[in-house]
């Protein structure tokens, strides 16, 4: 299978550790969606990543329908059985892929626009989703049990991502969150070259 990614991506950054968690070999290809390749076009319509292209040719995109694939595969390994953690497996994932879209809001409207036209009113808008989301994982840390989970994996990526992004920004008063890194490194040693890096 190949794996169409960016190392910055969080979205990214979720399924590649999801995939070694659960030992499926992916071949990784690195795409800057800037450019429009190709190879992610004419696999993707919408030009994101990640995107998934199976042995047989099926393109699977977005993340969590990748993550979702990859628990199917490996025989239902990547999130709980039992429906009620499994709801909470999911929920978590959607809220951390929730903040982390938040935090792309904005980096785009930073990079992509014309200075005279940044929005902080915009900026502002997504930064209190942010803060007000990461007090509520604050105040409400996920258990980390005899197995990971596609949650884990993605608040991983989102810690990851804000520690990439917005250093210095998102820590004070959070202190359960930073030291949740740590934590998780001890349970997934590839945490340090798998979460989003430049």
């Amino acid at each position: 299978m190949k794996l169409l990614f960016s190392t910055t991506s969080p979205y990214s950054s979720k399924v590649r550790m999801a995939a070694r968690y659960l030992g499926i070999d992916l071949e990784e290809v690195k795409v800057n969606t800037s450019d429009d390749p190709p190879v992610l076009i004419h696999a993707n319509p919408l030009g994101k990543i990640p995107t998934l292209i199976t042995d047989e040719g099926e393109a699977i995109f977005d993340s969590r329908a990748i993550m979702h694939y990859l628990h199917r595969i490996s025989g239902k390994q990547l999130y709980p059985k039992k429906d009620e953690k499994r709801t909470e497996a999911e929920v978590l994932e959607a809220l951390c892929d929730g903040i982390n879209d938040c935090l792309l809001a904005i980096v785009y409207e930073k990079r992509f626009r014309p200075p005279e036209l940044v929005s902080q009113a915009a900026i502002d808008r997504q930064w209190e989703k942010v803060l007000r989301s990461l007090e509520h994982l604050d105040n409400n840390m996920p258990k980390t049990g005899k197995k990971l989970h596609g949650g884990h994996f993605a608040m991983a990526s989102l810690l990851g991502y804000l520690m990439l992004r917005f250093p210095g920004q998102w820590e004070n008063g959070h202190t359960e969150l930073t030291g949740w890194p740590i934590k998780f490194a001890k349970r997934f040693e590839n945490y340090g070259a798998l979460r989003p890096q430049s």
